[in-house]
């Protein structure tokens, strides 16, 4: 289920446990300070983070391989004793579904309260997700906002009964950073540092990752 040293241990039981999904690709800052947020605000003994295979919300495959995403988001949250890394989704066949997941964690770890953590857009389209009945049966939902979005939790439970009472809103700092905007700063040669970690940013480098294809082919000729 788990790789590498940020690794739930199935031996031991935690009261709080937070589920943080995503592509990863790649990991950067505003994923760790939403994680972070998260942890302290609600009281978590531990924030899982899951890298997806293929989210089905979501068209084409990532960018970065697998193993690559996996890699990179252990080096991200290596130096926090509160973090750690599951590979499950990305073990599992076919699209990446949150109700699966939180399933599997339900049945394989010793939780006593699971918190799915995700963002206050997520939320809104929560309703065309596979049984989200299931996914809020299984756990509380924490939905990461901003200063200048309004959530209107009333509206949504009117469409999907039962949300309000089992969501938390939680408002964060307001960071402009997208994992999109750095593949694509990567891809034109601009620089990334301190938009993600240090050893997120040497990992991309070293492995040439999100490189356009035209650009590897002239470092590899030069």
């Amino acid at each position: 289920m788990a790789v590498g040293a940020n690794t739930p241990n199935n031996e031991r039981s935690f009261e709080r446990v937070g589920v943080f999904g995503g592509t990863f690709d790649p990991i950067h800052i505003g994923h760790l300070v939403v994680a972070e947020e998260a942890r302290v605000s609600c009281a978590l003994d531990r924030v899982i983070f899951i890298p997806a295979k293929k989210p089905p919300h979501k068209p084409g495959e990532p960018y970065a391989s697998a193993g690559d995403r996996l890699e990179m988001v252990r080096l991200a949250i290596a130096d926090n004793p509160y973090f750690c890394v599951s590979g499950m989704e990305l073990e599992r066949a076919g699209p990446s579904y949150t109700v699966d997941t939180l399933r599997a964690i339900r049945e394989e770890c010793l939780v006593r309260s699971l918190f799915f953590i995700m963002g206050a857009d997520s939320l809104v389209h929560l309703k065309t997700w596979r049984d989200p009945h299931g996914i809020m049966q299984l756990a509380r939902l924490i939905a990461v906002t901003r200063p200048d979005w309004d959530v209107d939790l009333a509206a949504l439970d009117r469409e999907l009964p039962g949300l309000a009472a089992n969501t938390e809103l939680l408002t964060t700092v307001r960071l402009e950073i997208s994992s999109t905007d750095l593949r694509e700063r990567v891809s034109e040669g601009r620089p990334i540092r301190y938009q993600v970690p240090d050893q997120v940013e040497a990992y991309i480098r070293e492995h040439g990752l999100y490189i356009r294809t035209s650009q590897r082919s002239s470092a590899q000729a030069g």
